[in-house]
């Protein structure tokens, strides 16, 4: 039996059918690059469920019928896009990656003449990502005097990038930041009991948000950037949509720059203007 026929014996009632999930599946790879194969059908029922009770559709088919036949998408795609992307984040996460970047990136950034160091949180999530770098560039400013940064922060969710404006996060999730920058960076709840932090004033001014698909053919970045994180994404996209987005990427960063992707990530048989320097981290040629 085919998996096509398989999956269409699993789909009654309110299920979605095999000609939605792959009208689905199609508008969410085209939209965000985004792979949605037929074993991920029940994860997207159950997270597609709430847009049906916020748009008053009753049935996954009306829901369908709604956003296809009669022009919803227009409306809809940004919080169809939010429900399907996966927000895993953490501070400090795949640690190696900011002892670089303040042992051996920054240092070489700065003594190459760079006096404002711009930085850029391509796929941001709910902000722990870019807040991390903003703590690690704003210990290396302080020690250097000669320097400024800044720091971008983008994603494609709008709903993780309003929880990452407000930069209040659960208490045990800052475990990870040493406990001299949550001292610096990090402020604790005045009510006893409410088990959350916040990340100082002074720091989140530092970071700016916007909203940014890594499906567009330009990214709106302004001037190069010194130093990209792009992390836990590629592993979402085929080789194809891959390609674009390191070469978009890499027309991004100014020559010299440090580009950091995942650990479980390879960019080995991409022609690209990059020489490896360390594990998952490469620098512009």
């Amino acid at each position: 039996m085919s998996m096509a026929a398989a999956v269409e014996i699993q789909l009654p009632g309110d299920r979605i059918s095999k000609r939605n999930f792959d009208k689905l599946a199609r508008f969410i790879y085209d939209y965000s690059g985004i792979k949605m194969p037929p074993t991920k059908l029940t994860m997207l029922e159950g997270r597609l469920r709430r847009r049906l009770r916020a748009t008053n559709h009753s049935t996954f088919d009306d829901y369908c019928d709604f956003l296809f036949d009669h022009d919803g998408l227009a409306q809809e795609a940004v919080y169809l896009i939010d429900v399907v992307t996966t927000n895993k984040t953490d501070f400090f996460r795949e640690a190696k990656h900011f002892d670089y970047l303040q042992t051996v990136a920054l240092p070489a950034i700065a003594n190459g003449g760079v006096r404002t160091i711009r930085t850029w949180s391509s796929a941001c999530s709910t902000g722990a990502e870019p807040y991390t770098m903003a703590m690690v560039l704003a210990e290396f400013a302080e020690s250097r005097n000669d320097v400024s940064y800044s720091v971008l922060a983008t994603d494609l969710s709008t709903d993780v990038l309003q929880t990452a404006r407000r930069g209040i996060y659960p208490e045990d999730l800052i475990a990870p930041v040493p406990r001299d920058l949550q001292r610096k960076y990090v402020l604790t709840a005045k009510q006893p009991g409410r088990r959350e932090v916040r990340i100082t004033p002074k720091l989140r001014s530092r970071v700016g948000f916007a909203r940014m698909n890594l499906m567009d053919e330009k990214y709106p970045i302004g001037e190069a950037m010194n130093v990209i994180f792009c992390r836990n994404v590629l592993i979402y996209f085929d080789k194809q949509t891959q390609a674009g987005v390191l070469n978009r990427l890499c027309n991004c960063l100014a020559k010299g720059g440090y580009m950091f992707i995942g650990h479980s990530e390879s960019i080995t048989g991409f022609d690209l203007p990059l020489k490896q320097v360390s594990n998952t981290v490469f620098q512009r040629i």
